[in-house]
């Protein structure tokens, strides 16, 4: 496997509207994230990743783009983001952006000019249909925001245009040449600027199969179905990635490509990364994480109901995706981001939430892999909590409520549920400092409720806290063997998560105890290098003790 500055990378994800203020109106910008990069190199941060800073109608937080050139204005300005590019190359890190392209805004000029003018050229832009023989929409493929993927044109036309997420983020065409040569424009532009790299969002999704396909249902009606194999992972979607890094990395070849394959198995992970294919350098999926469904309540809708981790089922896709990759490309390793509750949330134990967070961190990041750490997670940061359904913004919330509701649940333990597993109680402001609004703001925080009490300033004067354990364990991540090592699952039971790095030179065993009962365990050899510990654990000999969620590291010399 070739070796590049990424390869060992640690990479720190920012929401921008919830990072920092810097200009009085509550929402976090690009000045506010330039004043904080010396925090994130202290931390040990390698790699930022902004989700998208592009003109944007908001509609979905900014993945709904009018204008990939301009920066949204609520966020700052051009040169405020080429003063942020500068900073963090200044600082010996490097800087990624999210970039859309499997849909835009509807506010998009390419939309407008597609409806203003049936016979142009931006019309193909788009992906239009006929409507069923019966009038009615094309096919039953459901929308990930709910829903039918169909929309009637907005003008009066007969045809319907396709969209996998909300109405106003209408699909592009990537059949169209002149789609795939305008969004490479596009990246090559952001490329110039100086950014080291893109996160492509959905672009598994690029392929659509014939329009005509309907996904057989038990009644044969047309009620939308979510219907992954006809816009997911289709043949298609390399010859589409592979022309379009494969064009911006002839420019510049140390460009990093990051994929977001959201529903990516560990076979599909290596298509997507095999050396010299030019499609990406590494992929994100959601399928390593494992709920325990055992416990849900089957009166009501299980959207928002929350689980604990089956850590079993956990560990065998872990094991499942590091043997797939070992030879081709490197895992992404990271517990949380803006599309899921946070995991101390999530996860972590209320009773030992300082303890925990550190465990659950351990067992994932001196993974053979990249680690990448959603903004707040060092500090062990929470949800927020919500006191309005309307918070989450979320069309598919209000039938999850009424499900429970109908189920007899009262609203404060439905929106205590929300709180617990809605992705925006995972995207509330990052807490600073124990002022008003936690130093996020000085002005009320577009995202706003119950927080937990922890900031950073307190967090990083405390030798304890889980901030600077991440600072120490991020540091042991660069060191042998876990630079270069292979990952090996040691067998344990459901209550611990354990495995050996190996790098030919140097072993370490990582022990990590995932309850909150004393646990004990053997060691395949004599444990005589402590080189992380927290939470009580020790080691004498091959036998490790385990307190409440604590966890070691070892090397036998």
């Amino acid at each position: 496997m070739s070796k590049h500055w990424y390869d060992h990378q640690t990479i720190y994800q920012i929401y921008p509207k919830s990072f920092n203020d810097s200009n009085h109106d509550g929402v976090g910008d690009i000045p506010g994230i330039t004043a904080k990069v010396p925090y994130l190199k202290q931390l040990g941060i390698t790699t930022i990743w902004l989700n998208p800073i592009y003109q944007s109608p908001q509609v979905d937080n900014g993945y709904d783009v009018s204008d990939y050139y301009q920066v949204d204005p609520r966020l700052g300005t051009m040169a405020e983001v080429e003063t942020l590019i500068k900073t963090v190359h200044a600082n010996g890190m490097h800087i990624i952006f999210d970039f859309v392209l499997n849909h835009t805004s509807d506010q998009h000029p390419w939309f407008k000019q597609a409806l203003a003018d049936p016979t142009g050229p931006y019309r193909d832009y788009y992906l239009w249909q006929d409507p069923a023989a019966d009038g009615g929409r094309p096919n039953n493929w459901g929308s990930f925001f709910g829903g039918s993927v169909w929309e009637k044109d907005p003008t009066g036309g007969s045809q319907y245009y396709f969209h996998l997420f909300d109405k106003r983020m209408p699909d592009l065409n990537w059949k169209n040449p002149a789609v795939q040569q305008a969004m490479q424009a596009v990246a090559e532009f952001w490329v110039d600027k100086g950014i080291d790299g893109l996160r492509l969002d959905a672009f598994i999704h690029l392929a659509k199969a014939d329009f005509r396909q309907t996904y057989p249902s038990v009644t044969g009606d047309q009620t939308p179905i979510i219907s992954d194999m006809f816009y997911a992972h289709l043949p298609k979607v390399h010859q589409y990635l592979h022309d379009f890094v494969a064009a911006i990395k002839a420019k510049h070849p140390e460009t990093y490509v990051v994929g977001e394959a959201s529903s990516a198995d560990p076979h599909l992970m290596v298509d997507y990364t095999k050396p010299g294919s030019d499609e990406c350098d590494n992929v994100i999926t959601f399928k390593t994480f494992a709920d325990d469904n055992s416990g849900d309540d089957p009166h009501f809708s299980d959207a928002f109901q929350p689980r604990p981790m089956d850590v079993t089922t956990y560990k065998q896709h872990t094991v499942g995706i590091q043997a797939a990759l070992a030879g081709t490309s490197l895992p992404t390793l990271y517990w949380n981001n803006h599309d899921m509750a946070r995991v101390a949330t999530r996860y972590g134990d209320a009773d030992y939430p300082v303890a925990s967070a550190k465990s659950l961190a351990t067992a994932l990041y001196l993974q053979r892999g990249i680690p990448i750490i959603y903004y707040g997670e060092e500090l062990g940061l929470t949800n927020i909590r919500y006191e309005n359904v309307a918070d989450f913004e979320d069309q598919t919330v209000p039938d999850f409520v009424a499900s429970a509701q109908a189920a007899g649940k009262k609203m404060p333990a439905i929106l205590a549920m929300l709180n617990q597993t809605h992705k925006m109680a995972g995207r509330g402001p990052m807490q600073w400092d124990d002022t008003a609004y936690h130093g996020f703001s000085d002005h009320l925080p577009w995202k706003h409720g119950e927080t937990d009490n922890m900031n950073a300033q307190a967090e990083m004067a405390d030798a304890n806290s889980v901030f600077n354990y991440y600072r120490q364990l991020l540091a042991l991540k660069q060191q042998a063997p876990f630079v270069n090592g292979q990952f090996i699952m040691l067998p344990s039971d459901e209550r611990l998560f354990t495995y050996l790095i190996d790098d030919d030179q140097q072993q370490a065993a990582v022990i990590c105890n995932l309850t909150n009962q004393p646990q004990t365990y053997t060691l395949p050899f004599a444990g005589k290098r402590t080189l992380l510990v927290q939470g009580g654990a020790s080691v004498t000999e091959k036998q490790v003790t385990l307190p409440a969620w604590s966890n070691i590291v070892v090397a036998p010399d």
